[in-house]
């Protein structure tokens, strides 16, 4: 088993070549639910450098076209991967993977399932803002609920599957969705159509930071994959793990991430 080694073993090298940081939000950029100030004051940092920083979620596309307008990011991708949201001369451009036909059926389907899954496990709900999904199912297993035992968790997804969903588990809400598109897939169209970058050809140069199962393609994908020190509580369930890992957790893990990373350029 490969187990991640400390971040701060990372060489300066590498982190000199890096151009760009892909993000998950929930326990990664957040702590206990709440944005810590050496976090945002890192994400502007970042952006001040010259650096491109893209939030990856699961949230939803209210959460997505609110945050873009608000953060110093170049873009957020939501519901893991169903659509990007960015700004262009300061209007809110969103942009999805499928169109809007598919995306009523979809959640007439998602609407359905909800329902019976609400039925069959008892103590899930809904997401709080599950009425503001564009494409996906949230169910909250963590979030406003008392945390569900592995099974129930592992019950929810399996009814995704069952219907034909993708299906993930975050640290707080199991999503599922129709299509087989991705934190991974959606990051590669963003940063591509955005950046004209390939994010396959110059893996080396983005930095991935993470903390759950649903980061799973990205931690191993991307040579620099960072897991803030909360995943170790689910590092024996990911059958990819993060390379590297921070001392801090959550928001403050972000933040000791960016501060090595501008440290190593000079950008203290």
């Amino acid at each position: 088993m490969t187990v991640p080694i400390p971040f701060a073993s990372l060489p300066d090298a590498a982190l000199r070549r890096v151009r760009g940081i892909l993000t998950d939000i929930d326990g990664t950029l957040t702590t206990d639910g709440r944005l810590p100030a050496p976090t945002y004051l890192a994400l502007d940092r970042l952006a001040r450098a010259g650096l491109h920083v893209i939030p990856v979620t699961g949230r939803c596309i209210a959460w997505a076209e609110i945050l873009v307008r608000l953060w110093p990011v170049d873009a957020i991708i939501g519901e893991n991967g169903a659509f990007y949201s960015h700004l262009v001369d300061n209007k809110l451009v969103t942009r999805f993977l499928d169109d809007a036909a598919t995306r009523d059926a979809n959640l007439y389907r998602i609407h359905a399932l909800g329902q019976e899954i609400l039925r069959e496990v008892p103590g899930c709900a809904l997401a709080s803002d599950q009425a503001w999904h564009a494409a996906d199912l949230a169910i909250d297993h963590a979030e406003d609920v008392a945390p569900l035992p592995p099974a129930a968790v592992e019950r929810i997804a399996t009814m995704m599957r069952d219907a034909g969903m993708t299906a993930t588990v975050s640290s707080i809400h199991v999503n599922g969705w129709f299509g087989r598109h991705d934190k991974l897939s959606m990051s590669r169209l963003c940063v591509k159509e955005l950046l004209g970058d390939e994010v396959d050809a110059n893996r080396d140069e983005w930095l991935f930071i993470g903390d759950s199962a649903n980061d799973v393609a990205m931690f191993g994908h991307f040579p620099l994959s960072v897991g803030v020190a909360n995943v170790r509580d689910i590092l024996d369930k990911l059958p990819m793990k993060p390379a590297y890992i921070t001392d801090a957790a959550g928001g403050e893990g972000f933040a000791e991430m960016a501060e090595r990373l501008l440290r190593a350029r000079g950008l203290q």
